[in-house]
């Protein structure tokens, strides 16, 4: 089991590195479904932090709703993602629960904590300019992990298994790429850390 810990969101892994040969070149495919709704879900979720940045600075709060509904395709997405990097076996569900507290259904767990109260109006004031270094810094690990993944997927298909290093690595900006979303959704004023680690190896 993978898990790591952050101030906003927990993901954790329980999936073996083992997988069939022909995943890496047919997960992908069968993700398409998927990712059509995480597109359009990502969309709604683009709307929905604008909601949220005018009642941030307005009332000091953010809706209980919108900040559920956000936790919710923030999983969807994870979700999604971790099937197209051949990282499990089970095909995700259509699911669009919106607790903050994941339901277990899924090898892939994500649990969050948002932050509904004593919001930072200034950090949230300036989200857009603050969060460019993360989100530089993220789009430059999301290639490498691209990278990791097409090299893991040629080792899949005569091994049958995840490089334990690669593995690794790509579920650690999967992490990344999670905390800076969370934070880009305003669902914390806690600068996501930047840090490719876990608490426990793949």
């Amino acid at each position: 089991m993978i898990y790591t810990s952050v101030s906003t969101a927990d993901m954790r892994l329980d999936s073996p590195r083992e997988t069939q040969n022909w995943r890496p070149f047919v997960n992908w495919l069968l993700a398409i479904p998927h990712l059509v709704v995480a597109n359009a879900l990502g969309n709604v979720a683009n709307l929905m932090s604008i909601i949220s940045w005018f009642s941030i600075m307005f009332t000091g709060r953010m809706p209980d709703g919108i900040a559920r509904f956000q936790c919710m395709i923030l999983r969807y997405e994870a979700r999604a993602y971790s099937y197209v990097a051949f990282l499990r076996r089970s095909y995700p569900q259509f699911e669009f629960d919106m607790a903050n507290n994941d339901n277990g259904t899924d090898p892939l767990r994500v649990d969050f904590a948002p932050q509904l109260i004593d919001r930072h109006r200034l950090t949230v004031a300036f989200r857009l300019i603050l969060i460019i270094p993360a989100v530089i810094y993220t789009v430059l690990v999301a290639i490498a992990a691209t990278f990791a993944a097409i090299i893991a997927g040629f080792a899949v298909l005569f091994t049958g298994r995840w490089p334990q290093s690669l593995r690794s690595f790509v579920l650690n900006a999967g992490r990344l790429t999670l905390r800076v979303s969370a934070y880009g959704r305003l669902l914390s004023d806690t600068y996501p850390s930047l840090a490719l680690s876990a608490n426990q190896s793949a």
